[in-house]
């Protein structure tokens, strides 16, 4: 499908599902008189328009100029950011699975930004837990050598692939606009990136793979961008030191109460990032001797750690297990853990390729590594099911790694990065 743009009416692919196929419904009750709807006020409903999904909202944008416009309304935005219901989306991407070097580094060969547009256009397909439903969206308009890295208040952050001082892009899918941020001032290869966006401030933390020589990398540092409503700013300036002999294996972070999260290896363990205090520390994982497959995502702002636990010498079922960080900031509680019998469909399946875990409001998924195969499990209501695949794509080699994702039409506070005297561009659809 091709990349959105603003003369276009929708950025999805989408099927029309059939639900209550034994249901009869009279076409007669499906009109409205139009003598009485025509005279509902036009801010009452745009308010409706407001709470619509964001596929049935560009769908709605061919009814008439109006509501095509109201894309690029800002009195439509405020109202949509007021009222619109916080929807806890995915985003998946294709990775290679024999690919070693980036976790997320995408398939499309190329240089890096400001060389045009990828000859091969990237393509994420966002998941609904709620309706168990797949959309296919492109990315036409990011340029190709960056691959996705971090995601936030309904924008992802590309990462540029080469090696060198980091260049990223925050992209919002739906309306399709990229802003650059200004690159990072320590040469990397592959680090691990955190993102995190508010009403006021955006923080971007980055972290490892410090490039000592052209040939030799090591983690020794992170560097932090910041940008407030206040006025305050840190340009990569924030620098601060890792602990000594840690494994960011992960490549990615995890943000939750005004901390960077991510699993240290050799041994388990999880590496906290302070971003007010400037500070790194450890903290003990659970069972870290025999946890496979660790996996920390964020679920309405606590932190969870996924992860298979194996005590082979002890006689202690196999299970996959869910803890959630206590206040304190230390202790670990365990809060669920995967029924006996789905865990041993769901080993049957794995084979000991391990998995990965991507968490957002009441829903964590779980996808098998080397299979198009995935679990969802729904915290609220204590529900585990299989994920129907993804009807976009084959499995031919390739796995899906994923980002929480909230679709939103607008994230003002991108507009304080176009006050910053830079070398660099905003570029919108």
């Amino acid at each position: 499908m091709e990349g959105f743009h603003p003369s276009m009416t929708s950025p999805f692919s989408y099927t029309f599902p059939i639900s209550g196929a034994g249901s009869t419904y009279s076409t007669s009750s499906l009109w409205m008189n139009s003598r009485i709807w025509s005279k509902l006020p036009q801010r009452l409903l745009d308010r409706v328009i407001a709470f619509l999904p964001p596929p049935a909202f560009f769908r709605a944008r061919c009814v008439c100029k109006r509501w095509y416009a109201l894309l690029f309304s800002n009195t439509f935005l405020e109202l949509y950011l007021q009222v619109s219901p916080h929807r806890h989306w995915f985003i998946f991407f294709k990775h290679h699975k024999t690919r070693k070097s980036y976790i997320y580094k995408n398939n499309n060969n190329g240089s890096g930004y400001g060389h045009g547009a990828a000859s091969s256009c990237e393509e994420g397909y966002l998941f609904d837990p709620s309706d168990m439903a797949w959309y296919r969206i492109s990315f036409a308009l990011v340029p190709s050598g960056f691959s996705p890295a971090s995601s936030s208040a309904g924008l992802l952050c590309w990462v540029s692939d080469e090696a060198g001082p980091k260049t990223m892009l925050l992209c919002n899918p739906l309306v399709g606009s990229i802003t650059q941020l200004p690159p990072t001032l320590r040469p990397r290869l592959f680090p691990s990136i955190g993102l995190t966006i508010s009403p006021t401030c955006i923080d971007v933390t980055v972290a490892g793979d410090d490039m000592i020589s052209p040939y030799a990398v090591k983690n020794l540092t992170s560097e932090s961008f910041h940008i407030d409503g206040g006025g305050f700013y840190s340009l990569w300036g924030t620098t601060s030191s890792l602990p000594r002999l840690c494994s960011l294996e992960s490549g990615r972070m995890v943000y939750a109460e005004g901390k960077f999260y991510c699993m240290n290896c050799s041994p388990f363990s999880v590496l906290a990032y302070d971003i007010t205090s400037n500070n790194w520390f450890k903290i003990q994982a659970p069972m870290r001797r025999f946890l496979r497959s660790p996996n920390l995502v964020e679920c309405k702002g606590k932190l969870l750690l996924v992860a298979a636990v194996e005590k082979s010498k002890l006689n202690v079922p196999k299970s996959l297990r869910v803890w959630s960080l206590q206040a304190c900031g230390t202790m670990w509680v365990e809060s669920e853990r995967m029924p006996q019998q789905l865990y041993i469909q769901f080993s049957e399946l794995e084979v000991g390729n391990g998995f990965e875990c991507v968490g957002h409001g009441d829903f964590i998924v779980i996808m098998i590594r080397g299979t198009d195969k995935a679990l969802l499990f729904d915290i609220c209501r204590k529900r585990w099911q299989w994920i129907p695949p993804c009807p976009y794509i084959a499995h031919d080699g390739f796995e899906l790694h994923g980002f929480a994702y909230e679709p939103r039409l607008a994230t003002p506070v991108t507009g304080l990065l176009d006050q910053l005297a830079l070398p660099f561009h905003t570029f919108s659809a």
